[in-house]
């Protein structure tokens, strides 16, 4: 853990620090291996309505997002419990292959059933990908680059926004979403390639232990059988299920307590751990921002716009993520956690009010209506976007010793997690509110009206903990 004090000069480097030749491969491979998971995030998300109408699958529209990010914890998590003769770069090389093979498996898929084995492999490689992206900085990067490397996944976010939805809607629009995904497995393969050449083994000092088992398995568990209420048709059962995941979360938690082997860096579960806060801070906002899910759906069933401008219109939320993160980069100490404050309640006010914006019908299409639900869809990746460096920022600073590897990889775990749980409370919120039954317009505008108000939530609780940080390197 750095206990360093940053000097202004050393605390504000320019993002173009990151291409100089001493790191520009790490950048480019680093960046592409977070290309792949964000392009192929807007392309399903572009895609998920032709898909359900193509194969049919509608009940199960959330577990296309759950059980893909349920699978990311495994992937994030083997990262920081790896075997010592498994090096970062051997695991990007895993990671890829991983989500190539998914990839495949989507495109040829007969059934939803199969789409979602296929996600299923899918993000167990994003899940390494992911974690590697942060795990690798400290290799890569000197400190004063740090949090400039965690903006430039932004900026990476920003470009999936006009890629992932142009290749999505194009391909919705011809029918043809199976050549969208197969159009990832070339990708893949020239990433998987590359890792052994172009990045560091990525071998370091870190802290050993037996896999944490127990708690993987319960939180995976606990996210699979939440999406599995999500899609029950019994009110009874739903909330059984449900019950049934907060208890496996209660049960991961008392065992991480006091096992010797650990999924978190020590300490970690503790709420007076300033580390603890930051990922609840991370966990909470990315449970509000998968709301977003439905935003495509609600878009062309609500709004009457076709695919590939539904698809733009949610791209827009990573849009707001990468200018926000642009903006507020080279803030640091007390104006960084002001800004997390600032922004978790940004995200929290967009989200309420697309209860107003996104939440009625308006079959023509009409301007200033979508014009505002589009505001206030940019404005909650403008919050998230806004502290989101910053709380990676505190993570490699404040992991404890020998243990950043498994920080790091926690930050991809947080992030898998908060969406895992956000598309399944998402599925259950609008299943029980009638977007199933009585379905069509009137089940879409009560679903997101509950919706947006409920998930708003929080988002708001993450103001609360965001109020009690250290300052970054502090």
């Amino acid at each position: 853990m750095s206990d360093s004090v940053v000097t202004p000069k050393e605390a504000a480097p320019r993002l173009s620090s990151l291409f100089r030749r001493a790191s520009l491969f790490g950048t480019l491979m680093l960046g592409g291996g977070i290309m792949l998971h964000a392009v192929e995030t807007y392309i399903t998300a572009t895609l998920m309505p032709s898909i359900v109408r193509d194969i049919g699958g509608l009940s199960l529209f959330a577990w296309a997002t759950t059980i893909y990010v349920a699978a990311s914890v495994l992937g994030s998590t083997f990262v920081a419990v790896r075997p010592e003769s498994v090096t970062l770069n051997r695991c990007y090389v895993a990671g890829a292959v991983l989500f190539g093979i998914g990839s495949l498996v989507c495109a040829i898929a007969p059934t939803m059933e199969t789409v979602l084995v296929g996600r299923a492999v899918q993000g167990l490689g994003a899940g390494f990908l992911v974690a590697l992206g942060y795990a690798f900085i400290r290799f890569v990067y000197p400190e004063p680059l740090w949090s400039s490397a965690s903006t430039l996944y932004a900026a990476v976010w920003g470009i999936a926004t006009f890629l992932g939805p142009t290749i999505g809607g194009i391909f919705a629009a011809g029918s043809a979403w199976r050549e969208a995904f197969a159009l990832l497995v070339p990708l893949s393969i020239v990433m998987a390639l590359a890792a052994p050449k172009l990045l560091p083994s990525g071998e370091g000092e870190r802290v050993t232990t037996r896999t944490p088992f127990a708690q993987i398995l319960l939180l995976v568990a606990a996210v699979l059988v939440l999406s599995l209420a999500s899609s029950v048709t019994s009110e009874a059962l739903r909330a059984l299920l449900a019950i049934a995941a907060v208890a496996g979360v209660v049960a991961t938690v008392a065992i991480e307590r006091r096992a010797e082997a650990r999924l978190l860096p020590a300490g970690t579960i503790r709420l007076a751990s300033p580390l603890a806060r930051v990922y609840l801070i991370m966990l909470m906002l990315l449970v509000t921002i998968c709301s977003d899910i439905y935003i495509p759906y609600f878009l062309q069933v609500l709004h009457g716009v076709t695919p590939i401008v539904s698809g733009y219109l949610v791209a827009l939320l990573a849009l707001g993520w990468t200018t926000a993160a642009f903006t507020t980069a080279r803030l640091k100490g007390r104006s960084a956690n002001r800004v997390i404050v600032a922004g978790a309640a940004v995200e929290a006010l967009a989200t309420a009010m697309l209860i107003f914006a996104l939440a009625r019908h308006n079959p023509e299409s009409e301007f200033l209506v979508l014009a505002t639900a589009t505001l206030f869809i940019f404005l909650m990746g403008f919050g998230i976007g806004m502290g989101w460096a910053h709380l990676v920022t505190h993570v490699l600073h404040l992991a404890p010793a020998g243990e950043t590897d498994k920080a790091s990889a926690a930050i991809t775990t947080m992030q898998a997690l908060g969406a895992a749980f956000g598309a399944a409370l998402a599925g259950i919120i609008v299943n029980s509110t009638g977007l199933l039954h009585p379905g069509g317009v009137a089940g879409a505008l009560t679903a997101a009206h509950w919706l947006y108000g409920l998930l708003a939530l929080p988002a708001a609780v993450a103001i609360l903990f965001a109020l009690r940080l250290p300052h970054e390197g502090g």
